[in-house]
């Protein structure tokens, strides 16, 4: 684990001390220290986030962004972006919620709703465009780029038989 991973832990009893307490979290923290190890991640995760402490917890809200690149799923060109990943968790030392996050002895580890939430936004079915043509399943053209005139038509054989059938009215 990496040295940045230290700013996203927060002293949960200096918080809870007094009700309405706020601390700022602002870090850049790479992927692999998280235990995201993914190829499509192309930087480090960008960490802005705000914990206040309320009656019986620590409310934490912000955003978190991940840029990544990936392949077009229809023609295999390179896509890049950025995922804006917006959190809002809530931290007890009891939690009776489901939702709720464990306040581990003193400290709030803010890693796991980091992780979890890039792990989720990371990008499966990517379009370099939403008209994409993609490649031409016969000679490997991109069809974005050029065109060809090869006969794409789907034939399931084992239908073939019930094209010669002729019904009479």
């Amino acid at each position: 684990m990496g040295s940045s991973l230290h700013l996203l832990r927060l002293n949960a009893r200096e918080l809870l001390r007094q009700p309405g307490s706020r601390k700022v979290v602002s870090a850049d923290v790479p992927a692999d220290d998280l235990g995201v190890e993914d190829d499509r991640i192309t930087g480090p995760v960008t960490v802005e986030l705000v914990a206040v402490s309320n009656i019986d917890g620590v409310v934490v809200t912000g955003t978190v962004t991940m840029p990544w690149r990936s392949a077009c799923r229809r023609c295999l060109a390179e896509v890049v972006g950025s995922a804006v990943i917006d959190i809002d968790e809530v931290y007890q030392d009891a939690p009776g919620d489901g939702d709720a996050f464990p306040i581990g002895g003193d400290q709030i580890d803010l890693v796991p709703a980091v992780r979890e939430s890039v792990m989720l936004e990371l990008p499966d079915d990517v379009l370099c465009r939403e008209e994409c043509a993609g490649i031409c399943p016969v000679c490997g053209v991109d069809r974005n780029l050029s065109s060809c005139s090869c006969d794409t038509t789907v034939v399931d054989d084992r239908w073939a038989a019930l094209d010669q059938l002729r019904l009479d009215d």
